[in-house]
């Protein structure tokens, strides 16, 4: 229960909307358990309405021992506001263009007109806690806001790789942090991993080929390290079956198996046009297509390998000292706290 205390119901309402674990909810007349109380907080809905609208009266009696049975206070509440009001009004009880809703409890009951779709899902937590793998893109958005509808929290990972991404990009990001704010009551960590040499690294020797193959595996290397620190116990992405060629189910095999952490891939099977959907549906879209790339884009090879092996992505690693790498990228790990009270511009960059 939340009390309005003449506070704007609609930025309540809102708010509501974005909070996961709510099927749904009212707006309601709270009253005394009198026949007189729910007769007039029926007819202050009635008069906020359309008169030409068909009305319907339905009571649910959880509190037995009141007095009257819900066909009672049907005909009751109905009667009176036949008798209270200026215009012709209608009944219609099989299709209501207006249905006032009356709950009977003990002590106070509810009257209400409109249930109101919420955000559904289970309460953030509940399931514990992910590390969502965050590029500039469309998808990755997406699935940290399809992590958080199943009740677990995340923080996020970002792969810089300044100067080839700019600070535009890395601000991109944050946006994009700060749009899921809501859903993750009002705040996410985040991890900025300086990748520049490590993907050099890579470029220099690595077949080309084989260079998306193996950065995607050095991301998943960090990505598990610092899970395992934050006491992430999954680590989450934007990928989706057969997008680009890492995010072919070959790639995604030879790439997933340098970690023991489980990936969830919450937009795996969704095709691009949906994806773009919940991404507008949730503010994200506006941000993730405006033209400041991430690491990701920057490098993309000319004809990646679609169907990697696994002994020769171990070929290439073994051309030169990744771990060192690794660890230089963790001890230089960047990390920040982003919340809805933050002011653009200025506590986020």
């Amino acid at each position: 229960y939340i009390y309005l205390n003449q506070e704007d119901k609609e930025k309540v309402i809102a708010q509501l909307q974005q909070v996961f674990g709510i099927y749904s909810f009212s707006v309601v007349y709270k009253v005394k358990t009198e026949i007189d109380a729910l007769c007039q907080a029926a007819l202050s809905i009635l008069e906020k309405e359309d008169r030409s609208l068909t009305f319907k009266i339905d009571t649910k009696r959880s509190y037995k021992d009141f007095d009257m049975q819900s066909h009672d206070i049907n005909v009751a509440v109905a009667s009176y506001l036949f008798h209270h009001t200026e215009h012709p009004i209608s009944v219609d009880v099989h299709q209501p263009q207006l249905k006032i809703h009356i709950e009977i409890r003990k002590g106070d009951s509810y009257v209400f007109s409109e249930t109101i779709k919420g955000a559904g899902g289970y309460p953030v937590g509940i399931g514990g806690k992910a590390l969502l793998m965050l590029s500039g893109g469309i998808d990755s958005p997406v699935a940290g806001y399809l992590t958080l509808k199943r009740g677990v929290a995340i923080e996020c990972i970002h792969y810089a790789s300044p100067p080839y991404t700019s600070e535009r990009a890395r601000e991109k990001v944050l946006s994009l942090v700060k749009a899921l704010c809501p859903y993750a009551q009002g705040e996410i960590i985040v991890h900025i991993v300086p990748f520049t040499d490590l993907q050099l690294a890579i470029y220099e020797h690595c077949e080309e080929s084989y260079a998306i193959t193996i950065m995607r595996r050095m991301m998943y290397r960090i990505a598990q390290e610092v899970a395992k620190r934050r006491d992430c116990l999954v680590i989450s992405n934007g990928e989706s079956i057969g997008q680009v060629a890492s995010q072919t189910l070959h790639s995604m095999q030879v790439i997933n198996e340098v970690i023991s952490l489980p990936v969830i891939r919450p937009v795996a099977c969704l095709d691009k046009l949906e994806i773009i959907d919940i991404a507008k549906k949730i503010h994200t879209y506006d941000l993730s297509i405006q033209p400041y790339e991430d690491c990701c884009t920057i490098f993309t090879p000319k004809q990646p390998v679609t169907k990697p092996r696994s002994d020769k992505a171990k070929f290439f690693e073994d051309q030169f000292d990744y771990v060192s790498m690794i660890e230089d990228c963790l001890n230089r790990l960047e990390t920040l706290t982003i919340s809805l009270n933050q002011a653009d511009n200025e506590d986020l960059f």
